[in-house]
């Protein structure tokens, strides 16, 4: 494992001792020993890494404070992350070619899919040791080596991560991790992508520096794997179970502070029931306090910073100061936000189109299925969804038609597994995370060709 702190100025060319480009020589000359294992040597190196993992829960717990989480977020997000490894194990002997008919006389053709090379990963700190291992996990399965660019958030956790790997036994080089200074990650992700060893890049982290990633590896002719923002819609029908709609958004609103990807932002109701689940809503929102991780009464924690918690409050300001009715929350001291509820807001506010990231769900109010479609639709974004409703294939039908890469029925916009395809559409970025969905993409289709006898050729 490679870890230290990298520098330099946007559009200098990097120190050779600087870690970013010490990073990727260790990670190119572990790749033709990591890639030539059988696979289920490297099936067995990646269990006991979700094992060694695991078993260092509370290591990772004890680092919850770095980014203001409770603790159980971070139990969970090693639970998942041991799965991912897990998962991705399994994928080791499930990478598959094909046989290709051939036109050509004694051609055997056969499609092969083979590792790429050195895959950069690029985590965010919201949720950093399931994130950081998503990034990891199938780019080894399939064969290749990794260089995990920290969060500048969370470097105590992504290192953490790397060093576990390594005590893991998965091999010298194989996952190298480095870190940086805030003012440098331009420079440094710049410098990564352009290295010719790379030759995959996933990301996952706003929109915005999504944008800037992706044009660098088209720049670059790297293929991108990009996770962004959302703003999920939660579609309550008017025939919804209104009590288990109502926990479901309150868990997808405001668990982690609203720090998640998934995290519940729009309320799409229908107005025959707008007033009733608001009503219950206001009264679930009561039982819920952010505060300090470590004050026992804390149900919420914190956001990561005290700059999160003013730039949400300007949204809800603005909000407000336009009409909308502020029915729960709203006050923020620091980096304690208090989980907030909205209600009729409009397309002239800034929450109607902008993804918060923070504790704060606002309710539109429409009638009809087919309004409520209009609106979860009307969203640059197009990650998570979910829709209540008692009529399942009525549901299913609305799922179809919505705009998102996820659409769970009954059930919350955030909700992970590691062996389903994990990835949205629109703004939200493309391709996707999770098991067999990102084989195609951590790997290279050749066409090998075999011929039997003699060719015939018209010279």
């Amino acid at each position: 494992v490679t870890s230290g702190r990298g520098g330099g100025a946007p559009g200098l060319p990097a120190p050779p001792e600087k870690p970013p480009a010490a990073a990727v020589p260790p990670a190119q000359a572990a790749f033709p020993g990591w890639s030539a294992l059988a696979p289920n040597e490297r099936r067995t190196r990646l269990l006991k890494a979700a094992d060694q993992l695991q078993a260092n829960s509370a290591r990772f717990i004890a680092a919850a404070g770095e980014t203001g989480a409770m603790a159980n977020w971070y139990g969970f997000n090693v639970k998942l992350a041991s799965n991912i490894l897990r998962e991705a194990a399994s994928m080791t002997t499930q990478i598959n070619g094909q046989v290709i008919p051939s036109d050509v006389p004694g051609s055997f053709a056969m499609a092969l899919r083979q590792p790429c090379g050195v895959v950069l990963g690029i985590a965010p700190w919201n949720a950093p040791v399931i994130l950081a291992t998503r990034a990891i996990a199938m780019p080894l399965a399939c064969g290749n080596t990794v260089v995990l660019k920290a969060s500048e958030l969370s470097p105590a956790v992504h290192r953490l991560i790397g060093q576990i790997l390594h005590e893991a036994g998965l091999g010298d080089g194989v996952v190298n991790v480095i870190s940086n200074a805030p003012a440098d990650a331009p420079a440094i992700v710049e410098r990564l992508i352009a290295n010719p060893a790379v030759r995959r890049v996933n990301f996952t982290g706003s929109t915005h520096v999504g944008r800037i990633v992706g044009e660098l590896a088209a720049r670059h002719l790297k293929p991108a794997l990009l996770e962004l923002g959302g703003k999920a819609p939660l579609l309550v029908l008017d025939d919804a179970d209104l009590d288990a709609a109502v926990e479901a958004a309150a868990f997808g609103a405001y668990f982690n502070q609203g720090q998640i990807c998934m995290s519940t932002e729009r309320l799409i109701v229908d107005s025959k029931v707008a007033d009733t689940f608001v009503a219950k809503l206001a009264a679930k929102i009561a039982t819920l306090r952010a505060g300090n991780p470590d004050d026992p009464a804390s149900v919420l924690g914190s956001l990561v910073d005290a700059s999160a918690g003013e730039r949400i409050l300007g949204l809800v300001n603005d909000a407000v100061s336009q009409g909308a009715t502020l029915v729960a929350g709203g006050q923020c001291s620091g980096s304690i936000m208090q989980p907030t509820l909205l209600d009729r807001v409009t397309d002239s506010m800034r929450l109607y189109r902008e993804e918060s990231f923070g504790p704060v769900a606002v309710v539109l109010r429409a009638e009809g299925d087919e309004a409520l479609l209009r609106l979860a639709n009307d969203s640059e974004f197009g990650l998570s969804a979910a829709i209540f409703s008692r009529d399942t294939s009525r549901a299913l039908a609305l799922a179809q038609r919505v705009e998102s890469g996820i659409c769970h029925i009954n059930g919350p916009t955030v909700h992970d597994e590691a062996q389903m395809p994990f990835g949205g559409v629109k703004s939200s970025g493309y391709g996707s995370f999770g098991a067999s969905a990102s084989v195609d993409f951590f790997t290279q289709l050749r066409w090998v060709t075999l011929q039997n006898g003699p060719r015939h050729y018209p010279i």
